[in-house]
């Protein structure tokens, strides 16, 4: 059986980030996704350990972002004996797609409006 996910999407807000009693760092947040048609879903996350402390540090609200994991569904009984349910992404890796200052242009100052067309004559060798 299989149970992956790979989300595409901003922060909705900063990474609240807390450590276990054995000092394990433990990462929680929400991820705002487009849907293909309209409308956008907002899937809660965890990341643990290094991944935590490395996200917590340098991603905030706005920030665009991708991340790979695993569903998982907890399961606890709330003070009044109810039982309740919590259904999250647990992160297992993330990339960086850059911030929401530099709306989606790579960090070096690449965008279209930089684009130069190379004119190609077919009768050219390629390099490759």
């Amino acid at each position: 059986m299989l149970n992956t996910v790979i989300l595409h999407g901003r922060l909705t807000k900063d990474i609240e980030i807390r450590y276990t009693q054995s000092n394990k760092a433990v990462a929680s947040f929400t991820i705002a996704v487009d849907r293909m048609k309209e409308g956008t879903d907002f899937i809660n996350c965890q990341a643990w350990d290094k991944t935590a402390e490395t996200m917590s540090k340098f991603l905030t609200k706005g920030s665009e972002i991708v991340v790979n994991g695993r569903i998982q569904t907890r399961v606890w009984e709330d003070n009044e004996g109810k039982k309740r349910y919590a259904t999250e992404v647990v992160v297992n890796t993330f990339d960086f797609c850059g911030s929401k200052k530099d709306n989606g242009n790579s960090s070096n100052g690449d965008s279209i409006d930089n684009f130069i067309p190379v004119d190609i004559d077919s009768t050219d060798d390629l390099p490759f």
